[in-house]
């Protein structure tokens, strides 16, 4: 997840402040080597149209928001903003009402969700797509006692404006055997299912191996129906054409594997692809393109390379881009760009970097990326999600006082830089 990749003690310049406040760090900064940002893949970069310069401008200045980390629009909904608050919270607010000072209140499950540790809490959600035909959310988040991951689904009031507490309805869990590593995004695909990420389960270095070991959804991405009910009852079906439907050992619901936690996904919602930002280890962040069936190495390798101490024997499928930690510390996956205030930016993947405030975009051409461009730079924020609303207009959240407990953060739209 988003603190899964900073270091406690590290020097360079570019590093906000904030950047110094994780429990996995001051291991990760000791066995840092030096990375080269953004390794170029095998064969050499594509060549396409510049990538244009963007300014993030502040949205909703005024209004107070506790370590936002999802922001999205509700089908039939273009003009409100909902916010998704780690803590447990989703907020709704216009943003054209900049001095707004106050939100209202879409859903409030603070008391079943833990957030004790920094990298858990109500981690993403998603509405139905055939809204409001199905008036339905869903939610993952982490809970306690016994520490898991749980996907549920919300029954959403006839006017959208709020979410039933008590509808909740869990279609799946994952005990956590740590705290970090929980992964978190769920969305829906082109196809109609549901699509979730869950990270490794935490620790470093994938002790227990979950990236390859097929009886777990830990390290994996999951396809399920939430359309319709699976055997016996069970509150989802598994899409028949999983790819590992029917292999002795394995879990239907895995769509693919090796992953180690990725930190946000999306959509292209011109070419139907996935796009992931999976968060490293110690040396590398990666964006990968998630296939059916795909394995993309962890903990057998991380990035392009061999990680000291895995395993798995492949065929692993290797990232798009990576960047190793000169450059940054934990990657924030984000969106093709399909809006059309940026028409320069049309088909470019933007994504950043958590602690450095960095942000790159990248095409792809004849399906090789050409060489990722810095396109802006937020110092002094931790950004936490790129999201696209329904016009393609990019909104990140961020963290701007560090990641303690009830710290604030604030919401910035990209533009067209000057």
């Amino acid at each position: 997840m988003l603190v899964a990749a900073l270091a406690l003690s590290i020097a360079f310049a570019t590093v906000p402040p904030q950047a110094a406040l994780l429990a996995e760090q001051s291991q990760r900064a000791k066995t840092t080597a030096p990375g080269t940002a953004n390794a170029e893949p095998k064969g050499a970069w594509a060549q396409g149209a510049a990538i244009p310069k963007l300014r993030l401008d502040r949205v909703l200045p005024n209004l107070p928001l506790v370590r936002p980390i999802q922001t999205l629009q509700r089908p039939g909904d273009d003009v409100n903003l909902y916010i998704l608050e780690q803590p447990g919270r989703v907020l709704i607010a216009d943003p054209s009402k900049s001095s707004s000072t106050e939100a209202a209140l879409f859903l409030d499950i603070r008391e079943r969700v833990n957030d004790g540790g920094n990298e858990e809490g109500l981690l993403s959600i998603a509405f139905h797509p055939d809204f409001p035909r199905k008036r339905e959310f869903y939610t993952y988040y982490t809970a306690n006692k016994p520490r898991r991951s749980v996907l549920s689904r919300f029954t959403v009031s006839e006017d959208g404006k709020t979410a039933d507490p008590n509808s909740e309805e869990i279609l799946l869990t994952q005990s956590q055997p740590y705290s970090n590593h929980n992964g978190g995004m769920v969305l829906f695909g082109p196809d109609g299912y549901l699509y979730l990420s869950v990270g490794d389960g935490g620790a470093a270095n994938d002790p227990h191996h979950n990236g390859q070991a097929m009886g777990t959804f830990l390290g994996k991405v999951l396809r399920i129906d939430v359309s319709r009910k699976g055997d016996n009852g069970a509150p989802y079906a598994v899409p028949s054409d999983n790819p590992f439907v029917g292999t002795s050992g394995a879990k239907p619901e895995i769509w693919a594997l090796g992953t180690r936690n990725i930190w946000r996904m999306s959509f292209d919602p011109k070419t139907g692809q996935l796009w992931a930002g999976d968060v490293g280890q110690n040396l590398w962040e990666e964006i990968d393109i998630v296939v059916k069936g795909g394995n993309y190495g962890w903990n057998a390798r991380e990035g392009f390379h061999p990680f000291d101490g895995g395993k798995g024997t492949g065929p692993f499928i290797e990232p798009v881009v990576e960047y190793g930690h000169r450059e940054g510390l934990s990657v924030t996956g984000g969106v093709v760009y399909r809006g059309a205030a940026i028409p320069a930016l049309d088909g470019v993947y933007v994504y950043s970097d958590f602690a450095f405030g960095t942000v790159w975009g990248i095409r792809m051409v004849d399906g090789k990326p050409t060489k990722p461009a810095v396109i802006a730079q937020k110092r002094g924020e931790l950004i936490t999600s790129i999201d696209a609303m329904q016009d393609g207009t990019m909104i990140f959240s961020t963290f701007n006082q560090g990641q303690d407990r009830g710290n604030p953060g604030s919401l910035w739209k990209a533009v067209a830089a000057q």
